[in-house]
């Protein structure tokens, strides 16, 4: 089978234990685009699954911030969010599942319900006057085990704001002095799969993962020398992540790569490749990623014409 079909690699166990297998495969033109629409449009953002298994797409188009499609990948309608919402997150917490965005040319946070309704907006005069002053560029954000909501500021200092489930400031650590020295923390996330939970960092500006506890206490780097880590998302033991300058891994809890797909052969960083230069199966620029809630991994690219790629996995 070609090769850009079908990713597999072997996972050495840990010493005197069995090796196992984790094996995806590419499954192509899997999303189609809204009618009329021969791409799904200029995407800077992020992908989400809902517990029902509709997946969400930001695109940076008036009318459409974010797009809605089945588990078929066929599109169902689009929510008139901020185009220029840049990362979000579907959790749920208190009174159901909702839509948590950091919205960069506003830079605010709301939080939604999943037909598009505002439920609460967290606005820059939230945040402390002194690192609004120093240009406050919103990314990402996510939401603990007690509601608490996780802010990163990755495109100004990268400082990583914490925010009660009200909205209300309690907290910041990280930016670009010691102990964390952040640069371009790109996106962060509550890493559930340990107890207590943790705070994962995408530090792009320095390629590499690390974690921290969920004061901001200092952990430990996940993994170094990458291809610039952008976006994450979690299914069980696993983490996937995309790498902007042209790869997706994914890793296990002991912080162990697992697997690479679509991988570029040379590093790309841009969103100007366009659909005729496209190969299936190969990634340009994984802005964004998510599993849904069968393991299978879907990424969303940093790309003029918009694109979505999904890797099934193989049982």
């Amino acid at each position: 089978m070609n090769n850009r079909i079908l990713s597999l690699l072997s996972v050495m166990a840990l010493a005197g234990s069995a090796a196992a297998e984790v094996a995806y495969e590419f499954a192509p033109n899997f999303i189609t685009p809204p009618p009329g629409k021969e791409t799904i449009g200029n995407g800077h953002g992020e992908i989400a699954v809902d517990s029902a298994g509709n997946i969400y797409v930001s695109v940076q188009e008036a009318n459409a911030g974010i797009q809605v499609y089945g588990k078929d990948g066929k599109f169902i309608k689009a929510l008139p969010l901020p185009p220029t919402l840049h990362g979000f997150v579907i959790r749920k917490y208190g009174d159901g599942e909702h839509l948590y965005a950091a919205v960069l040319g506003e830079q605010k946070v709301v939080k939604y319900n999943l037909d598009g309704t505002v439920v609460m907006t967290i606005p820059t005069s939230e945040f402390p006057a002194d690192k609004v002053g120093k240009g406050l560029k919103l990314t990402n954000c996510d939401v603990a085990p007690n509601g608490d909501i996780y802010v990163v500021d990755g495109y100004g200092q990268s400082f990583i704001f914490v925010f009660s489930a009200e909205g209300k400031f309690k907290s910041v650590f990280g930016g670009p002095g010691e102990p964390l020295k952040l640069a371009n923390a790109h996106k962060i996330f509550i890493d559930r799969r340990f107890e207590p939970a943790r705070v994962m960092i995408c530090d792009r500006g320095h390629k590499r993962m690390l974690h921290t506890q969920l004061d901001g206490t200092f952990i430990g780097e996940i993994a170094t020398e990458m291809r610039n880590p952008s976006s994450a998302s979690f299914h069980g033991d696993l983490m996937c992540v995309a790498e902007i300058a042209g790869n997706v891994s994914v890793w296990d809890k002991d912080n162990k790569r697992v697997a690479d797909l679509g991988t570029s052969p040379k590093p790309t960083n841009t969103p100007g490749i366009e659909p005729k230069d496209w190969q299936q199966g190969v990634v340009t620029s994984p802005h964004g990623i998510t599993f849904d809630n069968d393991g299978n991994i879907l990424e969303t690219e940093w790309n003029k014409w918009g694109r979505v790629l999904r890797w099934n996995l193989k049982k």
